[in-house]
C-alpha cells in the first residue's frame, strides 16, 4: 500500500519570521522603486505628473513616455559616467579586499581576549558622522596636511604622477586618487566584518589535515582557507561594491571633474534640472545595473552549489 506524500505545513510562526523579510522589501524596496519607474516614464507638467492611464470617450489610453532612455543610451555623458561608477566601485572594492582580508584573518586567528578590542577598532569610525569623516580627508590631503605632507616625504606623489593618478607634485585633492582613498576609508569595515564573521568560523583541523598531507602554510591558506572564506569575500565585496556605485558625498567632496560618477549626475538631473522624470530614468538604469549581474551571479552560485551535491 503507497503511502500519500505530503508536503508539511509551516507553522504561523514560521509564516511570521519568513514574510517579514519578504514584507520589509515590499515596502521599502519594491514599492519605492515601482514609484521612481512609474516617474521615470511620466510626462511632467510643471509640478505634477501626468495620469499613465487616461479614460476618454470609451477609450483606455496607456500612455509611457520612453524617451529618457533613449537619451540615456544616445547622450555620452550617461554612458562616461555609469563607467566610472562601476571603475571606480570596483577598484575600491578590490583595494578593499587586499586590505580588509589580512586585517580579518589577523582578527580571526587572534587570541579571544584580544577579538573584541580589534572588533572595536573596525567599528570605531562609525562613532564619527559619515560626512564628518569624509570632509576631514580635505584638510589631511590638501597642502600642509600631514597626511600630503607623509605622502610628499615618501615621493609617493612622483609614483602617483608616472602612472597619471595626480596632475602634479602634491596635489592629491580633487583627483581619482583621493577618491578611491575616500571609498577605500569608508567602506572598509564594511568588507572586514563579513570576512572575520567567516573565518573565525572556520575549522582550523582543516589546516592541521593539510600539514600533515605535507602542504605548505602558503598553499594551505590558497588551497583551504580561501575557499571556505568565498562566502565572506562575496558578502563583503556587495557590501561594498553596491553602495560605491550611487556614491554622491565622497566624490562630491573628494572628486573632481575628471571623476564625475553618476550620483553627481542624478543629483544634478534631480534638483538643478529640476527634470525628475529624466533622473529617475538614470536612477532606474542605475539599479538594473547592479540588480541584473547581482540576480545572475546568485542564480551561477545556485546551480553551482545544486551540482556539487
Amino acid at each position: 500500500m503507497a503511502s500519500a506524500s505530503h508536503t508539511p505545513r509551516l507553522k504561523w510562526s514560521e509564516r511570521t519570521l519568513i514574510g517579514v523579510p519578504y514584507a520589509w522589501l515590499l515596502v521599502f524596496f519594491a514599492l519605492p522603486f515601482l514609484i521612481v519607474l512609474k516617474i521615470s516614464v511620466s510626462e511632467m507638467e510643471t509640478v505634477v505628473f501626468k495620469d499613465l492611464i487616461t479614460w476618454s470617450d470609451g477609450v483606455l489610453r496607456l500612455q509611457l513616455k520612453l524617451s529618457n532612455y533613449l537619451f540615456i543610451t544616445q547622450d555620452d555623458l550617461y554612458f562616461k559616467t555609469y563607467l566610472a561608477s562601476l571603475k571606480y566601485a570596483a577598484i575600491t572594492t578590490a583595494f578593499c579586499l587586499l586590505v580588509g582580508y589580512p586585517f580579518a584573518y589577523f582578527m580571526a586567528r587572534a587570541s579571544s581576549a584580544v577579538q573584541p578590542a580589534l572588533l572595536m577598532m573596525v567599528m570605531l569610525p562609525f562613532w564619527t558622522s559619515f560626512l564628518l569623516r569624509v570632509y576631514a580627508w580635505k584638510g589631511l590631503l590638501s597642502e600642509g596636511g600631514w597626511v600630503a605632507t607623509a605622502l610628499n616625504a615618501l615621493h609617493v606623489d612622483q609614483a602617483l604622477m608616472a602612472f597619471g593618478v595626480i596632475p602634479g607634485p602634491g596635489a592629491y585633492l580633487n583627483t581619482s586618487f583621493s577618491l578611491v582613498l575616500g571609498m577605500v576609508y569608508t567602506y572598509l569595515p564594511f568588507m572586514i566584518l563579513p570576512l572575520y564573521a567567516n573565518l573565525s568560523k572556520m575549522d582550523m583541523r582543516l589546516l592541521e589535515a593539510a600539514s600533515d598531507l605535507g602542504s605548505t602554510p602558503w598553499v594551505a591558506f590558497w588551497k583551504v582557507t580561501v575557499p571556505l572564506s568565498k562566502a565572506g569575500i562575496v558578502a563583503g565585496s556587495m557590501l561594498v561594491f553596491i553602495p560605491c556605485v550611487g556614491e554622491f558625498v565622497i566624490p562630491e567632496l573628494l572628486g573632481g571633474p575628471s571623476t564625475l560618477m553618476i550620483g553627481r549626475v542624478l543629483w544634478d538631473e534631480f534638483f538643478a534640472n529640476n527634470d525628475w522624470p529624466m533622473a529617475s530614468s538614470v536612477a532606474v538604469v542605475m539599479i538594473l545595473l547592479i540588480i541584473v549581474p547581482l540576480a545572475w551571479f546568485n542564480k551561477a552560485q545556485a546551480d553551482a552549489q545544486e551540482g556539487s551535491r
